[in-house]
């Protein structure tokens, strides 16, 4: 039978119960909100656009029906069966929880909101509210997660205490059978990615699930090979020797211009990969990750000021590198990009005050932020030479004035100085300006509210730097680490940790360091964000 009038078949043949089930168990390959597919065509259609089932590839279809019981339906339509040696696309928690919910009744499941009742919203608590919209909600406020069910332990030991069996049985077989790097992230074992600290990612593509590996040794002498390289030439038009624009953001920055060795596939990753991979996402016991579930990651709003009205405040130029960088980075990330450029003081404060009171950011899981500026010490400037504050800025957003970001992380990025401290160097422009009397003290910049991250170009009273073509230094190793170490399962303060390192090594034609990032957070959980099912974006001009 053509495959995909076998879809038709069994779309036509499920209820809506059915089709919000199987959207549900298959929330980790879609990497967005099952309660935004519309029905099992639409459910269908979006799996294959992730490469997750086709007519060579249609174990997926199978796999949803026998954990549904609808076997019935397999044997009619003459579906292959499973052997021992495929591998499960759905992760043994998102099975867990569809049992869970088959176990629970009418009765049972009044008992269960009434137990949630001073932790999930009341609108999610409503007679309509099915058991798995239910533990979604849980999922999203993290309440629940593959490595904590205790609060679900708690809830079934009251209300159907015979349910627990399951859950103690997938706690055994987590124990046994599951990375504890595959846990955290909330993804099955087989579709995380574990990489060697030598490792980088060239593709993800999800057919070919592979890691690339660099030999430590030959990583070494590359880096050791960059570093070398980079106080000796000073005679390219913007001060460095050798490197793309924006892929290898010129020498200084070590391993960020790196060869790569052939493909080797998940499958055949050794034990030892495995381990690696776990470590790096459990050097913290007991620490959380911001849910990251939602249909649309969230808003990235990204203001650009490059054309200033007063002679003072030269033009930025470089930053529309900065900005398309940005852009396809956040993009990639599953952001929903607005940009806004060349605003006064009151433009810039508007639009943070308009973009806390969307209640859009109810059906998202962060708020990215991104300021390219002329700046002073906790401040920036607007186009016409008025200061505002960084926290003038973070205010709109917070819990307090937006409760649809209240426990969620919200990210801020800001490209500007904080001083007028330099050493100018040959072929490179610093954000700075004249020296004025009305600096701003540091501590203002530093958020208050829980759940802010300020991620700054530069440590207080001192300048950052921008190269004319390439962009700012800050910004493009924050771009470029990203698009590496996303892949990896990385936590956003273990990247901006690695931005850095990168950004310290950039120098100047005689070899002085320039720059130092410096990020401060109120974060109570890693930010991890999902691999993007996409390749990665070129940043290469």
């Amino acid at each position: 039978m053509d495959f995909q009038r076998c879809l038709l078949n069994v779309g036509n043949a499920l209820c809506e119960d059915e089709v919000k089930s199987l959207a549900f168990l298959c929330t980790d390959l879609l990497g967005r909100n099952p309660t935004i597919v519309e029905s099992a065509s639409d459910l269908f259609l979006r799996l294959a656009y992730q490469d997750h089932l086709s007519a060579e590839r249609p174990h997926l279809l199978t796999e949803l029906l026998l954990i549904i019981q609808r076997t019935r339906l397999i044997r009619e339509l003459e579906l292959p069966e499973l052997s021992a040696a495929t591998r499960s696309l759905i992760s043994p928690y998102r099975k867990l929880l569809y049992d869970l919910s088959e176990g629970i009744t009418v009765g049972d499941l009044k008992h269960v909101k009434f137990l949630l009742n001073n932790k999930l919203p009341r609108r999610k608590l409503e007679d309509n509210i099915s058991t798995l919209e239910v533990f979604l909600e849980m999922e999203h406020m993290d309440l629940i997660r593959d490595t904590n069910l205790d609060l679900l332990e708690t809830i079934i030991q009251s209300v159907c205490p015979m349910l627990n069996e399951k859950i103690n049985h997938f706690k055994a077989l987590q124990l046994t059978h599951t990375s504890p790097g595959a846990q955290e992230t909330g993804r099955p074992r087989s579709m995380s990615c574990p990489f060697k600290p030598n490792q980088a990612p060239r593709s993800l593509d999800p057919e070919r699930t592979a890691s690339l590996e660099i030999p430590g040794e030959e990583l070494n002498s590359l880096t050791e090979s960059t570093m070398n390289t980079s106080n000796t030439s000073m005679d390219l038009p913007n001060g460095f020797n050798g490197g793309d624009e924006c892929e290898a953001l010129s020498h200084g920055l070590s391993g960020l211009n790196t060869e790569t060795s052939s493909c080797a596939s998940l499958e055949g990753q050794s034990q030892e990969n495995n381990k690696a991979s776990s470590e790096e996402h459990t050097n913290v016991e007991g620490l959380g990750t911001y849910p990251m579930t939602s249909a649309k990651r969230g808003i990235c709003l990204i203001v650009n000021n490059y054309n200033f009205t007063i002679q003072a405040l030269k033009k930025r130029e470089g930053t529309m590198r900065d900005e398309e960088c940005l852009h396809k980075v956040f993009t990639w990330l599953g952001f929903e990009v607005e940009i806004q450029r060349d605003c006064k003081r009151e433009k810039m404060l508007s639009v943070l005050r308009e973009l806390g009171s969307r209640p859009i950011h109810s059906q998202m899981d962060c708020l990215v932020c991104c300021i390219l500026s002329h700046g002073i010490e906790g401040a920036v400037y607007s186009v016409e030479g008025h200061t505002v504050k960084i926290k003038e800025l973070m205010e709109p957003v917070n819990g307090f004035k937006c409760p649809s970001l209240a426990e969620k992380p919200k990210l801020f990025f800001i490209q500007a100085c904080q001083g007028n401290n330099e050493q100018r160097a040959v072929y490179i422009e610093s954000d700075g300006h004249p020296v004025f009397s009305d600096a701003i003290q540091a501590n203002e910049s530093i958020p208050s509210d829980a759940d802010f991250l300020l991620g700054m170009a530069t440590v207080p009273s001192f300048v950052s730097f921008r190269e004319r073509k390439h962009g700012t230094w800050f910004i493009q190793s924050l771009c470029q680490n990203l698009v590496q170490m996303v892949p990896r399962g990385s936590d956003l303060v273990s990247i901006l940790t690695k931005v850095n390192a990168d950004v310290s090594q950039k120098t100047d034609s005689t070899g002085v360091k320039k720059q130092m990032p410096q990020p401060a957070f109120s974060l109570r959980k890693k930010v991890v964000f999902p691999i993007p099912q996409a390749s990665p974006p070129s940043l290469s001009h």
